[in-house]
Formats: C-alpha cells, structure tokens, sequence
C-alpha cells in the first residue's frame, strides 16, 4: 500500500466517519475511496480526501441533508460557505416556528386556570388606499373581531388575487373554533384561500398575492404568513417585527451577502420567493402562536408602508396614535409622504381589556 494511501479503518478513526458511513457515502458517489483492491474489494483512501471527508463529517453533524452536501461540496470554498450560512438560517427559522409550537404545547399543559375574569378583546381598524402612482388598488385589508388580514396581489389580475385570498378567510370571523390547535384551522383555511386565488386568476400571467393574517382566539393571535406583507408588534414602547420577508433580497439579508442597508436600493428587492397560489404543490406558510397581553398593538401592513417608511417612523406613528384608525391614517398618509410608489394598507389592532369593537 502507497505511504499516501490509508485504510479504511484508518480512514475512519481520522475523519470521525464510521467504515459504515464511508461505505453509504462510496455508494452515493459522494466520497469515493481512493482505490479499491480489485481482489478483495477493500477500499483505500487518500490522505489528501481528510479535508473533503471531515467537511462531510461536520455538514452531517449539523444535520444537512446527504443531497444537499454533495452540492455544498462541489462549490468553491467561499459558495460552499454562503450555502452553509444559507441552511443555517433555514434551520434556525424552522426551529423558531417548532420553538413557538412547542411553547405552546407546553404552556397548555402546564396553564393553571385563570383565577380572573378579565376578558381581552380587539379593538381594530383597517384601510387600503391606491398610493400616489399606481393606476390600481391591488391591496386587501381587512379587521373583523376575531380576524386580521393584509393582501397584496401582483400581476394583471392581482386585485382578484388578494381579494379573493382575504375573502377565502372571513369565515373564520364568525366560525366557532376548534378547542383543539388553531394553527391546522388556519392551515386548512390556506388551502381553501390557495384554491379561491388559482380560480380567481391566471397563473399563467404571474397573478398571485402575499397573505398576512391573525386570528384572534381570545387570550392568543394565531398568524399565518406568506410573501412580503409583514406583521409588526408594539410592546411596551418597543417594536418587533413578528414576521420574515419571503424575498430574494432577504435570503440574501439571511446569507449574509446583502446587509439591510443594500438590501432598500437591491434592483429585486420586491421579487418574492413565495406567494399564493405556490408555483407548485400546497401552499408552504409560516404559522406561529402569540400570547397576547392587554396594551398590544399589532400591525399588518403590504410593503406599501414598509418599503418607504423605516421601522423608527413606524414606531413612533405606532406609539403617538391613540386609537387604531388614527394610526393607520397616520401610517398611510407618511407612506404617500415618502411618494406613494405603491398601494398601501394597514390594519391596526390593540389588545384591550372589557367589551371592544371597532373605532
């Protein structure tokens, strides 16, 4: 045996790869061994494939998906680490929504009951208005008691779109829901909104919308996201963003190759990753639960607002409104201050203790 070459048992101990693992990986031709005695079949490896072999070995430590380290390893050094940086922001996103889930569950099982009564309510406005520049309104906005909901359709029937996709929800306004997870109610009304968009459009013609909704259960909002539409929370004087762009700009925020600076001036900074209906199979959304706390005040809004008036501005309009439709008043109007490039809606709703409705 060449001075170079090592056994597979050697190998393995080196590269902290099992002769098992090393055998699969031969298989699926991504890590061959160097040689293979054509007598014995026993494999050699090549000193010089530690450095691929560990790669492997520490991709599958993070859990990466063999299909996908066949790709990163085919990339050069400074790809393959913006491919790793890419999946990790996947798997921190999907352990947030499962973090949310699992808070839930938890909360569930352990909640004693409420030794009051105070009931919490919404108090909601919502307005959708055309902008300075486009011909069209494409926007939907929407506030009833239980259900929140923001659209913004694209291409030639994308008022269609949106319209239908709010639309496919407002039964949720008046249903009786479930005791059970509310998150597969609102994951089934998606499928029906998905539906009520392909017959209400031409996929064919890029017609589509983004869907940002909330679904109030009494002590708990329910969202359910999709696009570039966001959902903002006001607490306490401070502002959180609760939802993640569906963007390409963002996925290149999330990979680190943008910073949030560039991303406002990107050329594609309004091309969507997703939208309804799915270029194909079912609808993939982001469904998260909230507590709610009396003195909440949530916003939905398309990117009519976000994209012209910066989260500070956003805030301090949030904060100095006293009641929602001032605030959404407040918010359109410096959205068509900063030139009205685009439809702007907003939907404002604070969480309030004792008998509510809307202002």
């Amino acid at each position: 045996m060449r001075e170079d070459m090592l056994t597979i048992g050697a190998f393995a101990k080196a590269c902290r790869l099992s002769p098992k693992a090393l055998r699969l990986y031969d298989e699926l031709d991504l890590l061959r061994p160097g040689r293979v005695d054509p007598d014995t079949g026993y494999r050699y490896y090549a000193v010089a494939q530690l450095e691929r072999a560990r790669l492997v070995a520490w991709l599958r430590r993070l859990g990466m998906p063999l299909a996908r380290i066949r790709q990163v390893c085919a990339l050069r050094p400074a790809d393959a680490a913006r491919e790793i940086r890419a999946y990790w922001a996947q798997v921190e996103a999907e352990t947030a929504a499962r973090r949310d889930l699992a808070g839930f569950l938890v909360g569930q099982l352990l909640a004693e009951p409420r030794k009051d009564t105070t009931m919490l309510e919404l108090r909601y406005f919502a307005h959708s208005d055309q902008g300075r520049v486009r011909p069209a309104n494409q926007d939907t906005a929407y506030a009833g008691p239980r259900l929140l909901a923001v659209a913004d359709g694209c291409g030639p029937a994308g008022a269609q779109a949106s319209s239908a996709a709010v639309e496919a929800l407002r039964f949720l306004d008046t249903a009786e829901l479930p005791a059970g997870d509310v998150l597969n109610l609102l994951e089934e009304a998606v499928r029906g909104a998905t539906e009520a968009v392909r017959d209400a459009t031409d996929a064919d013609e890029g017609d589509g919308t983004t869907l940002t909704a909330l679904l109030w259960t009494g002590s708990r909002l329910a969202l359910v996201h999709i696009g570039d539409s966001r959902a903002y929370l006001l607490r306490d004087g401070a502002l959180f963003r609760v939802t993640d762009d569906h963007t390409v700009v963002q996925s290149l925020i999330d990979e680190g190759r943008l910073t949030p600076e560039e991303a406002t001036t990107h050329p594609q900074r309004a091309l969507l990753l997703k939208a309804l209906p799915p270029a194909a199979g079912p609808a993939t959304v982001d469904l998260r639960l909230r507590d709610a706390e009396p003195g909440d005040r949530y916003l939905l809004c398309s990117d009519g607002l976000s994209s012209v008036v910066p989260d500070a501005r956003i805030r301090h309009l949030l904060t100095t409104a006293q009641a929602p439709d001032t605030a959404v008043h407040a918010l359109v109007a410096a959205a068509n201050e900063a030139g009205g490039p685009d439809n702007v809606s907003c939907v404002v709703a604070d969480v309030v203790e004792g008998e509510a409705g809307p202002r």
